[in-house]
C-alpha cells in the first residue's frame, strides 16, 4: 500500500507538467491548428520561467517573497509560450503556412531558444544557477496545513501536492465549461469543426484561431516552467525536459479532446513513465517502460476509428489552413 501511494504522488508530480501542456494543446487543436512546437514550448517555458524567478530573487536579495517568485515565474512562462506561438500563429493563420512543417520549426527553434538562456544564465552566473532553499520550498510546498497530509492514504494522495497541481485542475475544470457551456467556446468549438460554415454565420475565423493558439501555447509553456521549478528541484536542466511535449501531443488523442480527461490521463501518463523507477521488473528494459504512453495512445487512437463516433473525433479541419477564397 505505501508503495502503491508513493507512487501515486510522484505520478501527479511528473503528471502536472503534462496537464499543462496538454491542456494548452487542447485548446489550440479547438481551433484546427495542430502546433507540434510543444515540444519547443514547453522548453522555453521552463528556461524563461527559471530566468524570471531567479533574477527576481537577486534583485529582492533577502526580501525575495516565495508567492510573488511564484507569479513572476509563472507569467515569465505565460509570455515566452505566447510569443512562440504568435509567431507561429503568424506563419500559419495568416500566411497559411503548413502546419506541420511550421509545429516542427517551432520545436527545434523553443528548444534552441531555452537552451540558449538556460546555458545564458549559467554561464552568466559561473556555472549554477539554482534559487535559494527558501524559494525553492515555495515552489514545492502544498497548499494545504500538515494534519491534512497527514491524514492516512487520503492526505498525502489528495492535499501533498504543489499549488501548481490544483492550479491545473481548476484550469481544466474551467476550460471545460468555457467549451461546454458559453458561447464563445462554441464558437471556437465551430470553428475547429467546419471554419467555412463558422465564416459564413459572421464568426471571426482569424480571431478566435489566434487566440486559441496564443493562450493555448502560453499554458503549454507553464507546463515546462513547472517541470524546472519542482522535478527539476529549481535548478536548470535541459535534458530532463526532453520528450515531454511529444507526450503532451500524445496525451491530448488519448484524453479525445476533453479537458477533464486530461486531470486523471495526465496522472496515468506520469505513472506510466516513472514506474521504472518504482517498479522494477528485471527482465523488462528500462525504455519498454518509457514507450508505455506511446502504445497506449495508439490503441485509444485505433480504439475510437473502429468506433467511429463524432465526439471522440479530432476536430474536423485540424492541420488544415483555411482558404477563404475557396468556401
Amino acid at each position: 500500500m505505501t508503495m502503491i501511494i508513493t507512487l501515486i504522488a510522484a505520478a501527479v508530480t511528473f503528471g502536472t507538467v503534462l496537464m499543462y501542456g496538454t491542456l494548452g494543446e487542447i485548446l489550440t487543436e479547438k481551433s484546427g491548428n495542430l502546433n507540434l512546437g510543444v515540444e519547443g514550448i514547453m522548453y522555453m517555458g521552463g528556461a524563461f520561467g527559471l530566468f524570471g524567478a531567479f533574477y527576481y530573487e537577486k534583485a529582492a536579495g533577502a526580501a525575495a517573497s516565495g508567492p510573488l517568485a511564484i507569479i513572476i515565474a509563472i507569467l515569465s512562462a505565460l509570455m515566452a509560450g505566447m510569443a512562440a506561438s504568435l509567431i507561429y500563429s503568424f506563419i500559419t493563420v495568416t500566411l497559411r503556412a503548413n502546419q506541420n512543417v511550421t509545429g516542427l520549426a517551432l520545436s527545434i527553434f523553443g528548444t534552441g531558444i531555452g537552451q540558449f538562456v538556460g546555458e545564458y544564465m549559467r554561464v552568466r552566473e559561473g556555472g549554477y544557477v539554482a534559487l535559494s532553499n527558501n524559494l525553492k520550498n515555495a515552489f514545492s510546498a502544498t497548499i494545504f496545513p500538515d494534519f491534512m497530509v497527514k491524514i492516512p492514504v487520503v492526505g498525502q494522495i489528495l492535499f501533498s501536492h504543489t499549488v501548481f497541481f490544483y492550479l491545473a485542475v481548476v484550469l481544466a475544470i474551467i476550460m471545460f465549461l468555457f467549451l461546454k457551456k458559453t458561447k464563445y467556446g462554441m464558437y471556437l468549438t465551430a470553428v475547429g469543426e467546419s471554419p467555412a460554415v463558422s465564416d459564413a454565420a459572421g464568426i471571426n475565423i482569424t480571431l478566435y484561431k489566434y487566440l486559441a493558439t496564443v493562450i493555448g501555447g502560453g499554458i503549454s509553456a507553464i507546463g515546462g516552467m513547472v517541470y524546472i521549478m519542482t522535478t527539476a528541484g529549481c535548478v536548470w536542466n535541459h535534458e530532463g525536459l526532453s520528450g515531454v511535449g511529444w507526450l503532451a501531443v500524445a496525451l491530448v488523442i488519448f484524453c479525445i479532446w476533453r479537458p477533464l480527461n486530461a486531470i486523471w490521463g495526465s496522472v496515468l501518463f506520469g505513472a506510466m513513465m516513472i514506474m521504472y523507477l518504482r517498479v522494477t521488473i528485471p527482465f523488462i528494459p528500462t525504455e519498454i517502460y518509457k514507450i508505455l504512453p506511446y502504445i497506449v495512445t495508439v490503441i485509444v487512437l485505433i480504439f475510437t476509428s473502429m468506433k467511429n463516433s463524432r465526439d471522440k473525433q479530432p476536430p474536423a479541419s485540424l492541420g488544415l489552413n483555411y482558404f477563404r477564397e475557396e468556401r
